[in-house]
């Protein structure tokens, strides 16, 4: 071929790569592909396809470690669980190694693949008591398949449980609770009391129960300390009891409003010194039309036949006594209407009362009233300030007798406790005692509390242990 046709070729080579290859910019006007390349909008749903099957495939990765990460928390969950039950139940110094063997079983084994159990004894429940167990599983960082390609950290996984060991323990209602706040040991005690009968009660005490000759026929006799021979059924070693009822004095009991006239009782029946001095005296009928009142100093029967009665509202009626005692000098007081209940305060701008409680200075008297079934005080006959001296105090059926439905509350009376305490006349079969110590004597009988829940009487409670571990948290 001759040098002239072979430039001819390329010429014409190049003239049709331009044509082929190349785009016309000019203006829409001349010869240009441009717009109809513009509106060519084949393969652009392909690369947005692409992208979304990228984020939809993340997505469907993260959610499946999440969900793996979920069911772990789970198992991790039931295996604290069984190892807090398990060292709970073996309560020995083993508990640990008890525990941990339980948890391996559901795959978890401590010091491998990230894995750490920790488990406790000794720790505070729920109800306030030590006797817990605790177990917890940590996972250093979950399992993690999909999650890592799109950068997503594996999170620290973590399940814990608490067992109380003796939270299957037995539930304890009392009729008589001896605090023994003065360390008083035994605070529950019998020399004989060979007619004592206390069924339907169980009797507790704060420090040790010892009885002679008698067991005292309560169902149970619970004591913190040692219980040597009171009740049916007897423990020792139990929980002790909190004050239920102190609490009470610094959140219901108001101010005094007496300024500094608190007027004593007199000796014998002379009761006019005592009437002019502002004393106060309940005579054949006291009416109340609140629910609260005041008496500044004593107070005294004095009506003109054998009983005072009193009235009272349908939700009850509190009198606060301050600085003062209750004298029935011989008399029945006798409640009706919504209940009654005596509050026996001090006031720093009065006498010391030595005797803050219902007595009686001539001949034998009676109590016969229940505590109301509402209100704040529902339940309560008579409380004692706690901020009040110890006392002393014997009940011996008379002087004055009890008639009572409710909860007598002396925490700190040293109590003398013979004769017989039966419910009031228009109250059901429920007295409860608080002292700070007992000591019973001849008869010694206490009515069945059976009535309590209907009459709203808030008896002290226990739990005594001896029941199978249970799960609380």
């Amino acid at each position: 071929m001759s040098s002239q046709a072979a430039l001819a070729r390329f010429r014409h080579a190049a003239r049709w790569s331009a044509a082929c290859c190349c785009l016309d910019l000019r203006s829409p006007g001349g010869n240009s592909d441009a717009p109809r390349l513009r509106r060519d909008q084949r393969g652009a749903v392909a690369l947005i396809a692409a992208l979304a099957m990228t984020i939809l495939c993340g997505v469907v990765g993260l959610a499946i470690d999440v969900g793996l990460w979920y069911r772990t928390t789970r198992a991790m969950q039931n295996a604290a669980d069984a190892a807090a039950i398990a060292a709970a139940r073996d309560g020995t110094s083993t508990f640990q190694n008890t525990g941990k063997a339980i948890a391996a079983r559901y795959g978890f084994v401590d010091g491998t693949d990230g894995i750490s159990i920790v488990i406790l004894a000794n720790q505070t429940c729920p109800s306030g008591s030590t006797s817990c167990y605790r177990a917890t599983i940590n996972d250093a960082a979950g399992p993690q398949f999909f999650s890592k390609v799109l950068g997503v950290p594996a999170p620290p996984l973590s399940s814990a449980a608490v067992v109380d060991s003796t939270a299957g323990g037995t539930l304890k209602q009392y009729c008589m609770l001896a605090l023994a706040g003065s360390g008083a040991n035994p605070a529950v005690l019998t020399n004989g009391a060979p007619k004592a009968d206390m069924s339907g009660c169980d009797i507790m005490s704060n420090t040790g129960m010892t009885c002679h000759g008698h067991n005292l026929n309560a169902d149970s006799g619970d004591a913190a300390g040692t219980n040597n021979g009171c009740g049916n059924v007897q423990n020792s070693n139990v929980p002790k009891v909190n004050d239920p009822y102190a609490w009470m004095a610094t959140q219901n009991i108001p101010a005094s409003t007496c300024g500094s006239n608190f007027p004593q009782k007199p000796n014998g029946n002379n009761l006019a010194a005592f009437i002019t001095a502002g004393g106060t005296r309940w005579l054949d009928t006291q009416v109340f039309t609140t629910s609260t009142a005041t008496v500044c100093g004593d107070l005294v029967l004095a009506p003109v036949g054998s009983v005072s009665n009193v009235i009272t509202p349908p939700g009850g009626t509190v009198v606060f006594i301050y600085n003062g005692t209750l004298d029935l000098r011989g008399k029945t007081l006798k409640a009706t209407g919504g209940g009654l209940t005596l509050v026996f305060t001090a006031s720093p701008a009065g006498p010391v009362e030595p005797e803050p409680y219902p007595t009686t200075s001539s001949g034998n008297g009676t109590l016969d009233f229940a505590a109301p079934t509402s209100g704040v005080w529902q339940g309560i006959a008579i409380y004692l300030d706690p901020k009040m001296p110890a006392q002393s105090f014997t009940y011996a059926g008379n002087s004055p007798t009890w008639n009572i439905t409710g909860l007598v509350y002396m925490p700190k009376t040293s109590m003398t406790f013979s004769g017989a305490i039966n419910k009031s006349t228009t109250g059901a079969d429920c007295f409860v005692l608080v002292v700070d110590s007992i000591r019973i004597n001849g008869t010694g009988s206490i009515l069945a509390h059976g009535g309590c829940g209907p009459a709203n009487v808030p008896m002290p409670t226990n739990t005594i242990p001896g029941g199978s571990p249970a799960l609380v948290l």
